[in-house]
Order: C-alpha cells, then sequence, then structure tokens
C-alpha cells in the first residue's frame, strides 16, 4: 500500500488550494479514505472523511463550509479542496486508509497559511 500527497505550500489567508492523494497497491475503489492533520504541538485530528463511492462525506467543524472532499476512483485519487483559508488551517495533511482493520499513512504535504 502506497499513499503519495501533493499540493501542498504557502499560500496568504483566505487563498485556496488542492490536494491530492494517489493510492496504489489495494483495490482503491473498495475503501473509504481521509484526510488528517497535525500542526506542531498538537495531536494529529481528523479534516475529512469520504466514503468509498463517494456519496457519503464527513468534516470537521472548524473546516465545514470551506472544505471538500472528493475521489476518483478511476485515478485513485483521493482530493482536499481547501479555501478560504485561515493560519490556524497551516499543518502537515496526510491522507489515510483503513484496509482489513490496518491504518495506513502517506508521508504528508505541508500547507502553511501565511501573509
Amino acid at each position: 500500500v502506497q499513499l503519495v500527497e501533493s499540493g501542498g505550500g504557502l499560500v496568504q489567508p483566505g487563498g485556496s488550494l488542492r490536494l491530492s492523494c494517489l493510492a496504489s497497491g489495494f483495490t482503491f475503489r473498495y475503501y473509504g479514505m481521509s484526510w488528517y492533520r497535525q500542526s506542531p504541538g498538537k495531536e494529529r485530528e481528523l479534516v475529512a472523511s469520504i466514503s468509498r463511492l463517494g456519496d457519503t462525506s464527513n468534516y470537521a467543524d472548524s473546516v465545514k463550509g470551506r472544505f471538500t472532499i472528493s475521489r476518483d476512483n478511476t485515478k485513485n485519487t483521493v482530493y482536499l479542496q481547501m479555501n478560504s483559508l485561515k493560519p490556524e488551517d497551516t499543518a502537515v495533511y496526510y491522507c489515510r486508509a483503513v484496509i482489513t482493520l490496518d491504518l495506513y499513512w502517506g508521508q504528508g504535504t505541508q500547507v502553511t497559511v501565511s501573509s
């Protein structure tokens, strides 16, 4: 199993970024996927999750209305569209898969929101 995130970077407050997570080594369309984030000194937290078919999604209260999770099962990729970014969104963002009770994480991509 391999999860590779991309799309992070430096953005000004109010800006947007789209993160991508390319999955391989398992049958992507069979499993729900999630995005997590971790800021320095804080625990890793769930940002958003999406069902295997993409018809159900859930969000942390802190990102509702600003972030959108989606997936393309033909490309084995899950996305996180982040709009109206705030400095408190600064974190390393991780993609996660749970496959037969085993957790798999990507290496993470840094998102920094600063003027």
